[in-house]
């Protein structure tokens, strides 16, 4: 990584003052997702990384506006990057990625190739043992419980690996897809076999 997309990544860092589902690992498991993906894609990589580190940054302000965080994100990213005189040729590009990359994005569709391996990366990241882990996560931050996060995982999770915008990804996602799958599967055993263990000792007592 060259000194310019240090300096970028240490900027971003510091957006982060709390880790969370959506922290500063989330940025750099989703940047490193998206150099993979955007290798084998052929994607402009002067775009893509710098979309993939802004993507999230404007997380902890809509936590605390509501502003949507790819709206601002894209705001902060072009206020940045023209401040360090970075290219004015990718930077359309990577305003465009980081207004396209949510799952629940309002209009705005991907488009470029870059846009598409920014959102699948995104998405891979919510998919199998780290999406698991998230989502728990993200439950117990919205006081949530199980039932929540198993809500979570069957009616966003699952539908992820339908929703792959590049060959590259599609590949990773039916690995974590079944992971997912098998997962579930494994919990509600555990779940069901814990019900009835107190319902049998509810009725001895």
């Amino acid at each position: 990584m060259d000194s310019r997309l240090m300096a970028m990544q240490e900027y971003i860092r510091g957006a982060f003052a709390d880790s969370g589902a959506h922290g500063f690992d989330h940025t750099l498991r989703v940047t490193k997702l998206c150099v993979i993906l955007g290798t084998e894609e052929g994607a402009e990589m002067q775009i893509l990384i710098p979309a993939a580190l802004f993507h999230d940054i404007a997380r902890p302000i809509e936590d605390k506006t509501g502003i949507p965080h790819e709206e601002k994100g894209a705001e902060l990213a072009e206020a940045y990057l023209r401040s360090i005189h970075y290219p004015d040729v990718y930077i359309p590009g990577i305003l465009h990625a980081i207004r396209a990359h949510r799952y629940r994005s309002s209009d705005v569709t991907p488009e470029t190739l870059e846009a598409k391996v920014l959102s699948d990366a995104d998405k891979l990241d919510a998919m199998g043992a780290v999406g698991i882990a998230r989502t728990f996560m993200q439950a117990g931050e919205e006081r949530g419980g199980i039932s929540d996060a198993v809500h979570h995982i069957n009616e966003k999770l699952l539908k992820l690996k339908d929703r792959m915008h590049t060959e590259a990804a599609r590949k990773i996602a039916v690995q974590r897809h079944a992971f997912l799958k098998e997962f579930l599967e494994i919990l509600q055993v555990d779940i069901q076999a814990d019900s009835e263990e107190c319902s049998e000792k509810a009725a001895y007592w």
